[in-house]
């Protein structure tokens, strides 16, 4: 799972992305799809849909599996990944894939080109490689969802960034350019910089430090804590320009655990500035310093998600909640849930 292979996607048929969509289609119920129903979906006979079934497995794009009850076909990232490619490419966001350029807990990054040339950074969510597969296993997932997958989660974490990250854009924010979504891929514009973990010199210290907390207590005045600033997801360039990225786990001020996300946020600056350069101040903000006057929260709100959805999104991160919406229909009206 992770590995990005896109030499298959030129030579899959009209047909070979119409099976595979009809075992998207076939997961919103199922967790192994029976081949009669695949074959219905697609509207191919049972023969040929076979033929193509056997060389989407070859190729990696789905997985044949059989229990006691059931045999049939599911859904993997390889398959989820074209799904998504195909969909991007069909609207003339990006024509062609380039090297691996980031790997992370959640999700792998690639470098992708549009029509006319220009890069961008494609983020293909991939939950449930590691921290969340014991997280699962602590927690009812399937409690409101019968079938909720990985792929699924993946879905709703891409919908979550790609929703806060145009939000945070049209307001100033120093974060990239949103350019389009699909499933759980985000196409965003790519920051010639680097992660603030691989930085080991600053021309400023004291000065970056403030930045930081500024940027910190801006967040919150709009009604935002990012929930994970740290070292991992802030980028700085060649003259120590911030750029902040990474946004599903975002919450809002009102929620109920606000005050202890947004002192975790300001201690892992304080800690890394600490360790790293040496740096240590006695100012730093606190929950109490936040002058609310913007509802960011609340503008990211409610249009995208169905009331369902809103209560499964809530066990993607430990406050994903409905201020995450207006912005996915605004962008994609005729977005329809998995």
């Amino acid at each position: 799972m992770g590995k990005l292979n896109v030499v298959v996607l030129r030579y899959l048929s009209r047909d070979d992305f119409r099976v595979l969509t009809a075992v998207e289609m076939g997961m919103k119920n199922h967790e192994i799809v029976p081949v009669s129903l695949l074959s219905s979906i697609a509207s191919l006979r049972h023969g040929g849909c076979n033929k193509i079934l056997r060389e989407l497995v070859k190729h990696k794009l789905v997985v044949y599996e059989r229990s006691k009850m059931v045999q049939g076909y599911r859904l993997n990232y390889g398959g989820y990944d074209y799904l998504a490619l195909k969909t991007l490419c069909s609207r003339d966001v990006i024509v062609s894939v380039g090297n691996q350029m980031g790997v992370g807990k959640e999700s792998d990054i690639y470098i992708v080109a549009g029509p006319n040339g220009e890069q961008y950074a494609l983020k293909l969510h991939r939950l449930g490689r590691t921290s969340f597969r014991n997280l699962k296993n602590k927690r009812d997932y399937h409690k409101h969802r019968k079938n909720m997958s990985w792929l699924y989660l993946s879905r709703l974490s891409a919908m979550k960034e790609f929703a806060y990250m145009k939000a945070l854009y049209d307001r100033g924010f120093p974060v990239p350019k949103p350019v389009d979504y699909n499933r759980h891929a985000v196409v965003m514009e790519l920051i010639n910089g680097y992660p603030l973990c691989q930085v080991h010199e600053l021309q400023d210290p004291p000065a970056l430090y403030n930045e930081f907390m500024e940027l910190i207590v801006k967040l919150a005045n709009h009604g935002l804590i990012h929930g994970d600033f740290n070292e991992f997801n802030l980028m700085l360039d060649d003259q120590d320009h911030i750029t902040m990225i990474d946004f599903p786990q975002m919450v809002s001020t009102s929620h109920p655990n606000a005050e202890w996300y947004f002192d975790r946020d300001v201690k892992c600056i304080r800690d890394f500035f600490a360790k790293r350069f040496n740096y240590e101040s006695e100012l730093y903000p606190t929950f109490k310093d936040i002058r609310r006057s913007y509802s960011l929260d609340v503008e990211v709100s409610a249009s995208g998600f169905t009331k369902d959805l809103e209560k499964e999104s809530a066990f993607l991160h430990p406050a994903f909640d409905k201020y995450t919406v207006a912005i996915l229909n605004t962008h994609n009206p005729n977005y329809k849930t998995m």
